[in-house]
């Protein structure tokens, strides 16, 4: 009898409990204090006394006081591996993994050993020396896929260019012929140039080229192909 009268008791007090719980919770405060955040966004640090924002794939730490804010990387010193590099490389896997195959242009088949996600702008020196290691890439399992980052923005000339080899019936021929200089002339079509470039924006990406690794590692600037194979093979 006493058995199901606590359960009775217990069952009774779990909403004002739950209640409670919710209204120490400082996820919901915190993520008040940053426009567009909520509080899905904002989670317990690995370290105690601060919590976790995250803003696409941007991280910074709040103080569960709600007084300070922390910009830097959580380093764990077992490891000596950042906590927070991880943590933002997981988000930039899964908003670019949002964006799916067929919103990109890909080189290589999709049972490829491995897979990069590469911001590319087709004028870009360094954009144009890596895709001319393609067969290279492809010949060591690697798979490309493509995502349009025009460093230069909306309305200009790489931003209209590779709009016209998205429009391409060929993409992955169009796309050869932008980075050997060639002009590629095609019917105007509804394109995701500003998407790919909103998400590396998003992502951080600050140049092209930029190579996304498989677990959302993203490597600033030209990698060598055989330079590239041998990380992957080694992660």
């Amino acid at each position: 009898m006493r058995k199901i009268t606590a359960i009775i008791v217990a069952a009774a007090l779990w909403p004002a409990l739950a209640s409670a719980e919710e209204a120490t919770d400082p996820r919901a405060d915190i993520a008040a204090m940053i426009p567009g955040l909520v509080p899905e966004d904002v989670r317990k640090a690995p370290m105690d006394g601060l919590y976790e924002v995250a803003m696409g794939s941007q991280i910074v730490y709040v103080s569960d006081d709600r007084k300070y804010l922390f910009k830097g990387d959580i380093i764990d010193l077992s490891t000596n591996e950042s906590i927070t590099e991880k943590r933002r490389s997981g988000l930039r896997l899964a908003e670019v993994n949002q964006l799916g195959d067929n919103d990109m242009v890909i080189f290589g088949p999709a049972d490829a050993k491995h897979t990069i996600t590469v911001f590319t702008d087709v004028d870009c020196t360094y954009c144009r020396k890596l895709h001319k290691e393609m067969a290279q890439l492809n010949a060591s399992s690697i798979r490309v896929r493509y995502v349009f980052f025009p460093r230069f923005g909306p309305g200009s000339e790489s931003w209209a260019k590779a709009e016209a080899v998205w429009c391409s019936e060929d993409r992955q021929s169009a796309m050869t012929a932008a980075k050997n200089g060639e002009e590629v002339v095609a019917a105007s079509c509804t394109t995701p140039v500003a998407e790919h470039y909103s998400l590396g924006n998003k992502v951080g990406v600050r140049g092209t080229p930029a190579l996304m690794m498989e677990d959302g590692e993203l490597f600033p600037g030209y990698v060598p192909a055989a330079d590239l194979a041998e990380f992957l093979e080694q992660s």
